[in-house]
């Protein structure tokens, strides 16, 4: 048979169990306040060190624009068709 614990060993396991939260979470807490101001720390050094470069404009050429439209009316119209003998 298991002895119970006395009120005494049952408000000291939970006060040692409550002290080992607040380590632990603390901890955890710390850790994550140093890893985000080193992150920032780094984005902005890195920022100055390498910055960032704007991209090429991307030129549109109007031909390839109609050659697109009138393809997808032959897309469209095979779609019509498949579908239409599809559903017979």
């Amino acid at each position: 048979m298991v002895p119970l614990m006395t009120n005494a060993e049952l408000v000291s396991q939970v006060g040692d169990g409550f002290i080992l939260l607040v380590l632990g979470m603390g901890t955890v807490f710390v850790f994550l306040t140093i890893l985000i101001f080193a992150t920032t720390a780094m984005s902005k050094i890195v920022a100055k060190i390498a910055p960032a470069k704007a991209p090429a404009p991307v030129k549109k050429s109007a031909p390839k624009a109609a050659a697109a439209g009138a393809q997808d009316a032959e897309v469209a119209a095979a779609i019509a068709a498949a579908y239409a003998r599809n559903r017979n």
